[in-house]
């Protein structure tokens, strides 16, 4: 046999890993669609097709859900692009204290979901709140972030920025840095300004950069739970209830298959939202 086409490995060596896959991915995945479609306990079970789905699609409750799990995504991912590459920018230079700045703004990340939540919901309660005392001490009257409906969704959209901006940060810390330095000598050399180095640099070259934090922040955003329910458990009323909370809700009240419609609802909405955005901004990234 020719030394160059005799395969070194065998293909048994991916059976371990594919037993593995298949049990604890691929099998959950084809049981969560087939339980979707039925009534069931841990006991008990009857098919009735689509009428789980029909529920979740349909009911006021439950369907508010979508509306602010996109918004959520949306407001936490675009900030997270923004805020991270300004600071970026700012962390890619030569500051004496750039490494303890850094290190400072990736700090949250390691906290505690849970931990962090916990902490601003006591941070923002509307009298007793270290916020609200202190825009009280400058004369300024602070909301109730987190009893306000009109700006719940958002106060825990700003804490998960808070807690989630560090690693954008990072991303476009390496994509900026990865930049060749021909390209800022070059500029310096046509008598360009920091805007044109940021319009014609920075910004096009770290589209990369720029791709990944969107398509992970978005996703992010989309199964977001535990920063939620930490804080307000989808209230007051159902105005910060995410897709996810509500089928944490459903599992608790012990309805187990309109739960996990939910949950199937979630993993088709995350995919049908995610692989065009990447495809979208893949192909941006090759135009370029």
């Amino acid at each position: 046999m020719n030394t160059l086409t005799k395969k070194t490995y065998s293909y048994y060596f991916l059976l371990p890993a594919g037993i593995v896959y298949f049990v604890f991915f691929l099998l959950p995945t084809i049981m969560s669609f087939f339980f979707s479609m039925t009534w069931w306990t841990l006991t008990d079970w009857e098919f009735i097709g689509f009428e789980n789905f029909i529920t979740f699609l349909t009911e006021p409750s439950l369907n508010i859900g979508f509306k602010n799990t996109i918004i959520y995504a949306v407001v936490t991912s675009g900030l997270k692009v923004v805020i991270g590459l300004l600071l970026g920018i700012f962390l890619s230079t030569k500051l004496k204290t750039v490494g303890f700045i850094r290190s400072m703004v990736f700090f949250p990340t390691l906290l505690s979901t849970i931990a962090v939540g916990i902490a601003f919901s006591m941070m923002m309660h509307p009298s007793q709140g270290l916020i609200n005392i202190t825009l009280e001490a400058l004369g300024i009257v602070g909301p109730d972030w987190l009893g306000d409906t009109k700006i719940a969704l958002l106060s825990v959209a700003f804490v998960d920025v808070w807690k989630g901006v560090g690693i954008a940060t990072v991303i476009f810390i390496a994509g900026i840095l990865s930049i060749p330095q021909d390209y800022y000598e070059a500029l310096a050399i046509d008598g360009g300004n920091a805007w044109h180095k940021f319009k014609s640099i920075i910004l096009p070259l770290s589209r990369p950069a720029m791709n990944t934090v969107i398509i992970l922040s978005f996703i992010g955003g989309l199964r977001s739970f535990d920063l939620i329910w930490a804080m307000t458990k989808g209230g007051p009323g159902f105005s910060t209830d995410l897709i996810a909370s509500i089928i944490y809700k459903q599992y608790q009240a012990g309805f187990y298959g309109l739960s996990t419609a939910g949950n199937v609802i979630l993993f088709i909405l995350v995919a049908a939202l995610a692989f065009p955005l990447y495809a979208y901004l893949n192909k941006k990234e090759v135009d370029l």
